[in-house]
């Protein structure tokens, strides 16, 4: 049975089954182990961990953790062995926080749309060793979640912008690309350090792994569910779970995120339906990142809608996210996220390519159309924080009928579709 016990719990013959926190900060390799050695648990002990996950059909349990296993190595008793000097426990290392962000979107598309292709493989290769029932080694994803932290620390916009842009058929594959860059981009502004921020997107990465379960006729269906059907979807969440808990190296955050991101902070979610104050951050955050991508994203059953469009749906779905949150994921993205489609106050139509960091009402754009001539115009790009021109409101592209829209941010980096 696993259970949650904080660290200063940790006695000897406990079977370690996850350690808390990102693998940068654990003071050992490996993450499933009998803690069996008194310099080991006193390495643990001053880790600053924030818990442990045991397994006590595997090792003592906190009822009988002061018994002793045959076979534990005990320190000598001080009438065998001269007194030794006491040990100092090594320190925690250092936190590091993110770097600031150092290129803008369209020198770091390139990378991106490389990381791109390099994230579906990865992705789609992971969902395939599950659906053939073999278990998922969560430690061969730590490269993928590095070069996505890389690539969004480096600028936030273009990794997640680009992910967004997935075709039909690639979704339930990009979708934990794009959530995992969303996670590591909403760690930054909400203050984590940059393992945590890495933590936090291998969570998006593995959150929807339960998937990979689900007949592929449920989960590619071109229309509305049946009630059954959504009954069998909803189910994704406890498959994923069942399978990281099997998997080689799988953290607490991510079991926690991948059984908790449909729950919502009013109790309506599933599925354990829990109040927001039992929802980790974790799945606060994931639970956010995953309904953004979700409703921009297109759908076999529905296109995609525009970034800014769906920020303000979401802001107006009272008690689904943590206010708090979702606030910090505003200001991650932007109030007008890039591709989002805008009105100037001189009457033109712009696509967003670029945030502005300082002012996020005056983000980079591109002007291409002239809403009083009823004329397209000859691309140009326009710094609103150095313009007097500013913007008056979002637009719908659907209404507008523009179908090259992504082509004026993304340009040749564009996902083939």
């Amino acid at each position: 049975m696993l259970k949650k016990i904080l660290v200063s719990q940790v006695r000897l013959g406990m079977h370690i089954h996850a350690l808390e926190g990102a693998w940068i900060d654990h003071p050992f390799w490996k993450t499933k182990f009998v803690i069996k050695d008194h310099n080991d648990l006193a390495k643990l002990h001053a880790s600053g961990l924030p818990g442990v996950w045991i397994d006590s059909e595997k090792g003592l349990d906190l009822a009988d953790a002061t018994e002793r296993l045959p076979g534990l190595r005990a320190p000598a008793r001080a009438a065998e062995a001269p007194a030794a000097a006491p040990v100092t426990p090594p320190a925690a290392p250092a936190s590091r926080m993110p770097p600031e962000p150092d290129r803008d979107l369209k020198t770091e598309l390139s990378q991106a749309a490389a990381l791109y292709k390099e994230g579906r493989a990865r992705v789609v290769s992971m969902f395939t060793e599950a659906r053939l029932g073999k278990a998922v080694d969560a430690e061969q994803c730590l490269p993928l979640v590095n070069d996505i932290a890389d690539s969004v620390f480096r600028n936030p916009g273009a990794l997640v912008s680009l992910a967004r842009l997935k075709t039909q058929d690639d979704y339930t594959y990009m979708h934990s690309v794009a959530v995992c860059a969303l996670m590591v981009s909403l760690g930054r502004e909400l203050g984590l350090d940059e393992a945590g921020c890495r933590d936090a997107g291998l969570a998006g990465l593995l959150h929807d792994l339960g998937k990979a379960a689900m007949p592929l006729d449920v989960l590619n269906k071109p229309g509305k569910l049946t009630d059954e059907e959504f009954t069998v979807m909803k189910s994704h969440p406890d498959r994923g779970h069942e399978m990281l808990l099997e998997a080689k190296g799988a953290s607490a955050g991510a079991l926690d995120v991948c059984l908790h991101h449909h729950e919502r902070m009013d109790g309506t979610g599933y599925p354990h339906k829990l109040p927001g104050e039992q929802i980790s951050l974790l799945a606060r955050m994931g639970s956010v990142c995953d309904v953004y991508d979700a409703i921009t994203s297109n759908r076999p059953y529905k296109a995609g809608w525009d970034p800014a469009e769906s920020i303000a749906k979401m802001a107006s779905w009272q008690g689904h996210f943590d206010p708090k949150i979702f606030q910090a994921f505003v200001k991650s993205l932007g109030i007008y996220p890039v591709g989002s489609l805008v009105k100037l106050q001189s009457g033109k139509l712009a696509v967003v390519v670029d945030q502005n960091p300082k002012a996020l009402v005056t983000p980079m754009v591109k002007v291409f159309f002239s809403t009083k001539s009823q004329m397209p115009l000859n691309p140009q790009l326009l710094d609103l924080a150095r313009s007097t021109d500013k913007i008056v409101g979002r637009e719908n592209p659907v209404t507008w009928g523009f179908k090259q829209l992504d082509e004026l941010w993304a340009g040749d980096k564009l996902p083939k579709r």
